[in-house]
């Protein structure tokens, strides 16, 4: 039988497995769970390593993250005639959903519009999750560039982005970032619950 290596990009616990069983056991009960067998070593880290994988539905139970780790979801929003960026951002821990949601307007930064809600977002969830002291965090996203700013995909040519992709780089030192796109407006509760947050930061009303 031909050598086969499975990839586990979300389950219990990500990376590359030598056989089904173990590969098994990451994903079974897991809701959600997103896996791919490879013939070859160098395309199961290909798969690992990209960023593009985009999944419809982030629905999951709350038992399947470890006491260590944590999921987030991040979203953007603007206001034009105030000028003011927002962001939403929902963290699921083991045993708790906490929602989280801020604004700013300075004028640097802000002609970027929404996605500057969305990286500062995500800024905020890494930050959260070296507070409560987790060792990995997953972060659900639905504009690319939050992935491949942070990991030089795309060039990085304005301050806003430039200082993200350099936040980025710090805390990976002190913890593991993953990140996951999900497919916009697909009706996940946790990426709407973001998109809400993200807007009622602002005083949006849907």
């Amino acid at each position: 039988m031909a050598k086969k290596y499975y990839v586990v990009k979300f389950g219990k616990s990500v990376g590359i497995y030598n056989n089904w069983e173990d590969c098994k056991k990451q994903v079974t009960g897991f809701s959600g769970a997103i896996y791919k067998s490879f013939p070859t070593l160098e395309e199961a880290k290909e798969y690992l390593n990209n960023e593009n994988i985009e999944v419809k539905s982030g629905g999951f139970n709350l038992e399947d993250i470890a006491e260590d780790e944590i999921v987030a979801y991040v979203d953007g929003s603007y206001k034009k005639d105030t000028l003011e960026y927002g962001y939403g951002v929902v963290l699921i821990l083991k045993d708790e959903v906490i929602e989280l949601f801020g604004k700013g307007e300075n004028p640097e930064v802000t002609k970027s519009r929404n996605v500057t809600g969305e990286l500062f977002g995500s800024i905020r969830a890494i930050g959260e999750a070296i507070r409560l002291k987790k060792k990995k965090i997953t972060i659900f996203y639905d504009y690319q560039g939050i992935s491949s700013w942070a990991n030089g995909e795309w060039k990085c040519n304005l301050p806003l982005t430039i200082g993200y992709r350099d936040k980025i780089k710090e805390f990976r030192k002190e913890i593991e970032i993953l990140f996951v796109k999900v497919k916009a407006h697909s009706n996940d509760k946790y990426n709407d619950l973001a998109d809400y947050l993200a807007k009622k930061s602002l005083g949006i009303e849907k």
